[in-house]
């Protein structure tokens, strides 16, 4: 856990301005779809830090943020995999590249994307709907 979560100041002087408002049009996509349980953590070695949307003790994702630099996290288990690769097609060139280069693990395949802008959001809204149906609104 972190000792103090990062605000708006903290965020904007770690990844710029231009970042920080990606990052927020994402958490704001998906905020908008899913009621979770949002958690600060420290971003382990590679990140400085994690956002995590969890909801009944299952992860739907993660953002990460460190100097200059923004992540999205997915990770597809064995069933999702399937789906996604039954549809893959829909998915834009940079998305299928990253599937496809990413090491499947036991557990799955654990995605990680560095937006740098929005134009891969709605890409991502389709993964998360693979993990999850999304709230009714």
């Amino acid at each position: 856990m972190l000792e103090k979560n990062p605000d708006s100041k903290d965020m904007t002087d770690l990844i710029g301005q231009s970042l920080y408002d990606v990052w927020q049009e994402l958490n704001a996509r998906i905020s908008q779809k899913y009621d979770m349980n949002c958690t600060w953590n420290s971003g382990g070695k590679a990140w400085t830090y994690e956002y995590k949307y969890r909801r009944g003790g299952k992860t739907l994702c993660a953002l990460y943020a460190k100097e200059n630099c923004i992540g999205f996290m997915v990770i597809l288990g064995k069933n999702e995999r399937t789906k996604f690769e039954s549809d893959k097609d829909s998915y834009s060139q940079i998305i299928q590249k990253i599937y496809d280069e990413t090491k499947t693990y036991h557990d799955g395949k654990w995605l990680m994307f560095e937006p740098r802008d929005s134009s891969m959001f709605d890409d991502f809204m389709k993964l998360l709907e693979i993990k999850r149906k999304p709230n009714r609104k």
